[in-house]
């Protein structure tokens, strides 16, 4: 008989746990329709990128930003252009911790992935050539 009682507490269990899994699903899908694809993305895949600058170039007084996986060093490049309105004949280089420059078209979320340490990625940025 106990043995009994303790098969239906354990299934008793279960059921609870399968419920709550699925509950979770739902709130999880319901969440991820209500939100916009493009906040939804920025909000799960995005990494934080640390960027310093190297020698003359202006210094950003935001250095660690939220930036999409998916986004290429490139257009990255661009955005710190903008951002520091440099004049468009003025060159940008990027490197990672100190060592090489990453391809133009390169995403920033596979560089995180190798190069990451601390949850965050180190780029530096220049005007001139630095390294490598």
């Amino acid at each position: 008989r106990k043995l009994i009682e303790e098969n239906q507490f354990v299934v008793s269990l279960l059921h609870k746990s399968s419920t709550s899994c699925l509950n979770l699903s739902l709130t999880v899908w319901m969440v991820s329709t209500t939100l916009s694809l493009s906040s939804f993305s920025s909000f799960f895949f995005s990494v934080d990128v640390l960027l310093k600058a190297v020698g003359d170039t202006p210094i950003m007084k935001t250095k660690k930003w939220a930036v999409d996986r998916g986004r290429t060093v490139q257009s990255l490049g661009q955005f710190i252009s903008r951002f520091l309105k440099l004049e468009a004949t003025e060159q940008l280089f990027i490197y990672v911790n100190q060592s090489f420059a990453p391809s133009p078209d390169q995403d920033v979320g596979i560089l995180f992935d190798c190069f990451g340490s601390d949850g965050k990625l180190v780029l530096h940025y220049c005007k001139s050539q630095a390294w490598g």
